[in-house]
């Protein structure tokens, strides 16, 4: 006798199956559609390097990057390019220059979204948090560095590549996102005082080994002295600003880690709002209401205040030295302006000359993803070009970057290099030297920010706090507890950084549901009545079917 099985045992068990089916499909749309509505660094797919770069195909790559008015560096673009090119015929590399690191971000981000990013980019890694907003916008380069034939000293390469390990620790550190490496450092600087030797010593100070903030403030405040007629004793002028910081942002963020104080984490808390933030706020209103500080943005570019001896203190980057001193290469004021006197060049101040703290910064290469792989492979061969030391240090000659590999650092051509200076005003400008050795020096004693999706916003709050205060004390306004508390509150929002701080790690905290999103999950629950009910139905016509 035929057995039969139970029917509606297989139609409980089927539609079970089916249900979990219906169940998991509709779960994964769900994700999707709540993902792509989400403002927050989502995670670029790893790329998969072609075991061989096809050689006979001809690739067009196009490269973006930022020079001002410096030409050399043009020159120097162009040259690696032309002896790339001869390297590797089939790879034309297209270059469009800036003169502005956010003219190439804002068009970054523009061109994420029509698709038509550049190959590879000079950029900042701050900049690249907010790219990887995108989806898979961004080539994670890990799989890229340790590729034996094409990564970091591979041995199918046409030019000699630095390894991983010839990278400066220090430098490489910046380009890790979320424990991925999405970019290479390409140069580097720090900031530094460029000071006015003959003022200082005419006020009767002397340069110590270390600069303190107590020092400059005093001598700054020692600088703004006046005759009767309201001339300043110091230069016989009627303008002069002691001390003159170009980038608040640093001056905020390096403030607060020489004093140990909270800035943010590195998933994206904010912790700039503190007491020791608003300490420093209050000393710098006490040095802004007498005269002795001022900022770039406020009052003008810092070298040349210094250069026509209107200024004994200027912060700025050592990669901005070749504007300063007396012999400066570049100027931006007339000739006969310029006054005659010694250039010292020294870190930035320290609240504690013991433990130094400064922060490390520069242009770094990412590599934005394209539906060729081989495409992809062609824009990584060109950016390791970047970092071999005929262009390290060609490049780092212009103004006061150092290579960002000890390959280069290391070479007897840049030791021979940092030997001459003095020699003459150009190549061999002894204060761009001087700002050179002076990260060299200091390697060990630098730090680089958090790097997540709002970092940049945060840096631009950190510089305006010290602009707004400093601008309200030069307008007669009380800057007192009510104005720091409204100061906060106006850069909080501005910036969005409630926003970013809610969400711990960087991203926006998106709120509640939009209409549309409501629309979409009744859509969803429509959707599963009428699944679950021709799933019933199918199953009820088997089993009768079957019995």
């Amino acid at each position: 006798m035929k057995k039969y099985g139970n029917p509606f045992r297989s139609y409980r068990h089927d539609l079970k199956k089916n249900i979990l089916s219906a169940f998991l499909l509709t779960a994964a749309l769900l994700a999707c559609t709540l993902l792509s509505g989400c403002h927050g660094q989502r995670e670029q797919a790893a790329f998969t390097v072609p075991e061989e770069f096809d050689t006979s195909r001809n690739y067009e790559i196009t490269f973006w990057a930022k020079n001002d008015t410096n030409v050399n560096q043009t020159d120097i673009y162009k040259k690696a390019i032309e002896d790339f090119q001869a390297l590797y015929p089939n790879i034309t590399v297209n270059l469009r220059l800036y003169t502005d690191y956010g003219k190439i971000y804002n068009d970054v981000i523009t061109n994420i979204s029509t698709g038509t990013t550049p190959n590879v980019c000079i950029t900042y890694p701050d900049h690249i948090a907010t790219y990887l907003t995108g989806d898979n916008v961004v080539v994670p380069l890990d799989d890229l560095f340790s590729n034996e034939k094409y990564g970091l000293g591979g041995s199918s390469l046409l030019f000699s590549s630095p390894k991983q390990s010839e990278i400066i620790p220090q430098f490489l550190e910046e380009c890790s996102i979320g424990g991925h490496y999405y970019a290479v450092p390409y140069m580097r600087s720090t900031e530094a005082c460029y000071i006015n030797k003959d003022y200082v010593e005419a006020l009767g100070y002397t340069l110590p080994e270390t600069l303190t903030w107590d020092f400059i403030w005093e001598v700054s405040e020692a600088a703004t002295a006046k005759n009767a007629d309201g001339t300043f004793v110091l230069n016989g002028e009627e303008v002069l600003i002691p001390f003159i910081y170009k980038s608040t942002d640093n001056m905020m963020i390096q403030m607060l880690k020489q004093k140990g104080a909270g800035y943010s984490t590195d998933s994206g808390e904010i912790q700039i709002f503190n007491d020791t933030t608003t300490e420093l706020l209050y000393t710098i209103a006490q040095h802004t209401e007498t005269g002795a500080f001022s900022t770039f943005k406020i009052s003008g570019y810092p070298a040349n205040f210094l250069n026509a001896g209107q200024c004994v203190f200027a912060i700025d980057s050592t990669a901005g030295a070749t504007w300063m001193g007396s012999d400066a290469p570049l100027v931006d004021i007339a000739e006969d302006s310029i006054v005659d006197f010694e250039t010292a060049v020294m870190p930035i101040p320290q609240f504690d000359p013991e433990n130094p703290q400064m922060i490390s910064q520069g242009p770094s290469i990412c590599i934005f993803n394209k539906e060729d792989p081989q495409e992809v492979l062609a824009s990584w061969l060109f950016t390791q070009f970047l970092l071999t030391n005929e262009v390290q240090i060609a490049y780092s000659q212009t103004e006061g970057y150092v290579p960002v590999t000890s390959a280069a650092q290391n070479s007897a051509e840049y030791q021979d290099y940092l030997s001459r200076a003095g020699q003459d005003s150009e190549t061999y400008y002894d204060v761009k030297i001087e700002a050179a050795k002076l990260l060299l020096d200091n390697t060990d004693h630098t730090f680089v920010t958090p790097v997540f999706n709002g970092s940049t916003s945060l840096r631009d709050a950190a510089g305006e706090l010290i602009e707004e205060v400093t601008k309200s004390v030069r307008r007669h306004q009380t800057v007192d507890d009510a104005f720091i508390k409204e100061l906060y509150e106006e850069q909080t929002s501005l910036h969005h950084l409630n926003e970013t701080s809610a969400s711990g790690s960087g991203k926006v905290d998106l709120g509640p549901l939009p209409g549309t999103a409501k629309v979409l999950l009744g859509c969803l629950a429509a959707a599963w009545v009428l699944i679950l009910g021709c799933l019933l139905v199918n199953q009820m016509k088997k089993a009768c079917k079957k019995s």
